[in-house]
């Protein structure tokens, strides 16, 4: 049987949590929007917001919210429809407010961003940018024609490891296991990541574990969403962040600088990784990662991870899907024994 991670035992404590996230949801997301989107996107319902992943817009085409498993379209009236050619049209006048309000009126101070393709802001908030790519000796240089914007709505779920956190300790020890979340895009990968940092650098008492320290190597400011290098996620009293850093450079430079217990990282797959990933165990640290598929044979494909499984580096296999929505977990297994634990 699955386990469904995202779901409330009490709705009274649903409640407040979502207008505290309705609360910065105005104040972070909304008003980064230009003045006629944010108009319509304000009149959403508070069920909605609660359940909004992405705002998507593209210049001259339809404004598309991304809520639950659903695509749907905002109606020049404020109403939601899932018939995306009716929804308000988002013209150069709205691209060009937003982008004047994300970059505080000056879009050359974030030159770095563009060239990375996102800008994260507030909240952990990431924004994703795409336009016309302009090289410089064969690198990007910049973007330039911003024609579409995708604003991921950042959530933070307390406790969102609880069910799997037995499985990721071993008994009588204070190191957790070498554990690979494994999952398709938007299955929660990143949300159950960051509550698993948390754990492990505050400590787990119900189960023994007293909270060590953790590295964050985090690439896309995904996992501890920095802004200005302060995390905008709780990820642990122990936990530094190595933000907007490649992660075989960086999983390297905290093993010099930082002397973690742990490393954790997100999205593993190059043969760079791989070579990091080796100097993380001959230091004996414990890694803690994720990586996009749905099995251990679709892994198994892709040359660097095939050597990574074949050499049993990992102890646990953490499968998420979004069959009960998003943070379901298939399964927990034993990577040594291919054993099923959970699930």
């Amino acid at each position: 049987m699955s386990i469904g991670l995202f779901t409330s035992s009490s709705q009274t404590i649903r409640s407040v949590k979502a207008k505290i996230f309705l609360s910065r949801f105005q104040e972070q997301v909304l008003s980064m929007l230009a003045p006629e989107i944010r108009q319509l996107v304000g009149q959403l319902p508070e069920r909605v917001v609660d359940e909004l992943e992405e705002i998507r817009l593209r210049q001259s085409r339809p404004l598309i919210l991304r809520v639950g498993q659903h695509d749907l379209g905002l109606l020049p009236d404020g109403r939601l429809s899932p018939d995306l050619e009716r929804s308000y049209r988002v013209s150069a006048e709205d691209m060009h407010k937003t982008l004047q309000l994300l970059s505080n009126s000056s879009v050359y101070a974030l030159e770095e961003e563009f060239r990375n393709g996102y800008i994260t802001v507030r909240g952990g908030h990431r924004i994703g940018l795409v336009g016309r790519v302009v090289m410089d000796k064969g690198r990007i240089k910049t973007l330039k024609h911003i024609a579409g914007l995708n604003f991921r709505i950042a959530r933070q779920v307390i406790g969102a490891a609880d069910p799997v956190m037995p499985f990721l300790l071993s008994p009588g020890e204070a190191r957790p296991y070498h554990t690979l979340i494994i999952s398709p895009p938007q299955c929660g990968k990143t949300t159950l990541l960051r509550d698993i940092i948390r754990q492990m650098s505050n400590g787990v008492p119900r189960l023994n574990f007293p909270g060590v320290n953790v590295a964050v190597v985090d690439e896309r400011s995904e996992i501890a969403g920095c802004y200005e290098g302060v995390p905008q996620h709780d990820v642990g009293i122990r936990t530094d962040v190595l933000d907007n850093c490649p992660k075989a450079e960086g999983m390297v430079m905290v093993i010099r600088s930082m002397s973690p217990q742990i490393i954790a990282t997100d999205e593993i797959g190059r043969a760079q990784d791989v070579s990091a990933i080796e100097d993380i165990l001959s230091a004996g640290i414990t890694l803690v990662t994720t990586v996009h598929g749905r099995s251990l044979a679709e892994l198994e494909q892709r040359p660097a991870l095939r050597s990574l499984l074949g050499q049993r580096i990992f102890e646990r296999y953490v499968i998420l899907s979004r069959r009960r929505g998003a943070g379901t977990v298939e399964a927990v297994i034993d990577a040594k024994s291919l054993k099923t634990l959970s699930g």
